[in-house]
């Protein structure tokens, strides 16, 4: 069956989660890839905890505690630059290969939007620095039903939005465990494996697995 749709997660896939403590690389005061790296795992870890014991604080909420908690564990760090590495955060670099991407995927009439733990205002925002909300069909982001990824009703709420059926409907994600996570909800995915990570979840398998998205 033709997929009709693609739904990507937006950090990490489209947007560099790791460019808002790059760009700030001398002035931060330590290695600003593991302090990323740190960050976006507290991060991700917290929307996992709180969905499992049913309870809800929106992704910018996550995103300000796990800085926080990154900060406490690397003490050199200079916590001055607090606000200005959350700003950064709406306005994160797309990956070159984003919008021709979606421009081309727009051109041969396929859907897209954005897929997103984010608040609807942190991915428009992301979106408009990086130039392709007219290039893309809409946001969806899980706020509205105040569960995080990996649960059904995440990707239930995307094909709805969508109004097509999880299986005309392709995640793509760089997250494996998302990946995961729709495969275990009927929606068809792609894994765009930027860094050769290996793979894991064996039974929730990609369809197809993807350098970049150029190969789309």
């Amino acid at each position: 069956m033709a997929i009709k749709a693609y739904a990507f997660d937006a950090y990490g896939t489209l947007f560099n989660v790791a460019g808002a403590a790059l760009r700030y690389r001398d002035a931060l005061k330590v290695d600003p890839e593991p302090f990323a790296a740190l960050w976006r795992l507290k991060q991700i870890e917290y929307t996992w905890t709180l969905t499992l014991m049913g309870r809800y604080h929106d992704f910018w909420e996550l995103t300000q505690r796990a800085l926080d908690y990154t900060f406490e564990k690397f003490p050199a760090a200079d916590r001055s630059l607090r606000k200005a590495l959350l700003e950064s955060y709406w306005t994160l670099d797309a990956y070159d290969d984003t919008k021709p991407t979606l421009k081309a995927l727009r051109v041969r009439g396929i859907k897209t939007v954005i897929f997103t733990n984010g608040t609807p205002d942190m991915a428009k925002g992301a979106a408009d620095h990086a130039g392709i909300t007219d290039v893309i069909d809409g946001i969806v982001s899980i706020d509205a039903i105040r569960k995080f990824k990996t649960t059904r009703d995440a990707y239930d709420l995307v094909c709805s939005h969508l109004g097509l059926p999880h299986e005309e409907v392709a995640l793509v994600s760089s997250n494996r465990w998302d990946v995961a996570g729709a495969v275990s909800s009927g929606m068809r995915a792609i894994w765009c494996n930027r860094t050769g990570q290996p793979e894991e979840y064996p039974g929730l398998t990609a369809e197809r697995t993807i350098r970049g998205l150029a190969e789309l």
